[in-house]
């Protein structure tokens, strides 16, 4: 371990040594600025550490490693087989240090322990497997013409792609972006989100132990107006790949814009959960909840738009605020029996609030929650479980993307007014539909406009399963077999078998 690193001692007594610096070309650097990003534990509001913050200059030299990598015989041209068996050495890696990375997760983000432990940490492991398994398996393809010609082609990497990773999972949307890149052969330049640098550092210590060559894979902290900028306007850099919200993903695409990147975006949401009278009940409330309190409703995909048929819209109502009170236990994340941690910063936990004012202010029914939740020792950014009720559509609430724990609950008559109103979004990541008349499910998945449809479940995701969004939730598609297509070109060649007449 370099000298750019402290010795913390976490909330549930591990020890471990974080690193602090930017990780370039398989070493720790100091930033060229020397200004730093002070990270904070959002349970309690006390400072983890400071971490060194890049600026233009060192996204500069992590281009210029990255292109060297690129280059290099020594990743250029290894075999696939054994770039697959340094992914999965990789892969290894993360879940023999499983314990260390969950509790930072914690630490820093605030999910809760057992989520980042069973869920992240395992996702980021399966994901890496999962895309080692396909580094020799990229195959061209051989295009018969005619007797005269032979033509295939050749699926290249793009050569050195931006990431830039959001702060609600850091781990595994690194995995995301990570596993198909390198599976392809590009160079990784990644940014990690200037919130939650901590688990992305230590991970950055198991790239070198995994063999990585150096510039392969290097990893900054920073700002977003500052590296991110410099990471998606950088002429050197072949490919940006982000997650975030809409607004910042419209601006990467007009600076990516500056040498026509290759652009896979990841972005807002506000899913639609449609409950329909013939659906089993329970199994709508219960995956109602996950789908919209789980990771305290800071989810991409969460299905925070419930849409229940009229007929037993006073039912599902009384069932889901049921549920809620007694499954959602708030408070310290590294308790076993804690499902829902704090926001992850003063900023989210005041913008939740506001949302809350404005429900309260355009005539919504405020059903449970709407306030903080200050139980957990007076501190931390906590907000308990919010539902509205009785919302229109025209109201910012049942509009806006919240990123909370709060959830919009509306009535509708018919099939036709629910996707109407489904579909009246500027969004379409995720969508749910409930019910048990399999030919309506399929008639309503496919008229949804949504990139994604869970059919009586919701956020039951899989890093085999393509992920992605449609309108202003994003570009592109991120895991499966589909995500490597984003990290590859399609060269074609021309061979001439016989003389020209």
């Amino acid at each position: 371990m370099s000298e750019l690193a402290v010795t913390l001692t976490a909330p549930n007594g591990v020890n471990y040594s974080q690193p602090v610096g930017l990780f370039i070309n398989n070493e720790w650097v100091n930033s060229t600025s020397g200004a730093k990003i002070t990270s904070i534990n959002p349970t309690d509001e006390t400072e983890i550490t400071s971490v060194y913050a890049a600026d233009a200059e060192d996204v500069d030299a992590a281009v210029a490693a990255a292109r060297a990598a690129f280059k290099n015989p020594a990743w250029r041209d290894i075999s696939t087989t054994d770039r697959g068996k340094l992914i999965h050495r990789l892969s290894t890696l993360v879940e023999k240090h499983q314990t260390i990375l969950a509790t930072i997760e914690t630490w820093d983000n605030g999910k809760p322990y057992s989520v980042a432990l069973n869920e992240d940490v395992a996702e980021v492991v399966g994901t890496l497997a999962y895309y080692a398994g396909f580094a020799d398996k990229i195959y061209g393809q051989v295009i018969d013409t005619s007797p005269s010609k032979l033509a295939y082609t050749i699926r290249e990497p793009l050569g050195v792609c931006g990431q830039i990773i959001p702060w609600n999972y850091p781990l595994a949307m690194a995995a995301w972006k990570l596993g198909p890149a390198l599976a392809c052969g590009n160079t990784v330049v990644l940014k990690a989100a200037e919130q939650t640098p901590l688990s992305i550092l230590y991970f950055a210590n198991l790239i070198k132990e995994a063999g990585f060559p150096p510039g392969v894979i290097n990893i900054l902290n920073g700002h977003g107006k500052k590296a991110g900028a410099a990471i998606a306007s950088h002429l050197d850099i072949d490919k940006i790949a982000f997650t975030g919200s809409t607004a910042t993903g419209r601006e990467i695409m007009k600076m990516a814009a500056v040498n026509m990147k290759n652009i896979t975006l990841e972005t807002g949401g506000k899913s639609p959960l449609l409950v329909f009278d013939d659906a089993d009940l329970d199994q709508a409330v219960k995956w109602a909840h996950i789908g919209i309190m789980s990771n305290m409703g800071q989810i991409c995909t969460a299905t925070s738009r419930i849409l229940v048929q009229e007929g037993i819209y006073e039912k599902f109502i009384s069932a889901f605020r049921e549920h809620v009170a007694s499954t959602s236990k708030v408070g310290d994340p590294f308790k076993d029996d804690t499902f829902q941690g704090p926001q992850v910063t003063k900023t989210q936990y005041e913008r939740v609030l506001s949302y809350i004012e404005s429900g309260k202010s355009e005539g919504a029914t405020l059903m449970a929650g709407g306030e903080p939740y200050k139980d957990v020792n007076g501190k931390g950014f906590f907000i308990a479980p919010t539902i509205f009720t009785n919302v229109k559509d025209e109201m910012r609430i049942f509009r806006e993307e919240v990123f909370g724990p709060f959830v919009v609950i509306s009535s509708f008559k018919t099939e036709e007014e629910a996707l109407e109103r489904a579909n009246n979004t500027t969004y379409g990541l995720g969508s749910a539909v409930f019910t048990q008349d399999l030919t309506k499910a399929h008639r309503v998945a496919r008229k949804i406009e949504a990139g994604m449809v869970w059919v009586n479940s919701s956020n039951d995701s899989d890093y085999r399963i393509p992920f992605g969004g449609v309108k202003q939730s994003g570009i592109g598609r991120e895991l499966g077999e589909a995500g490597l297509a984003a990290y590859t070109n399609s060269k074609a060649v021309h061979v001439t078998l016989e003389s020209a007449l």
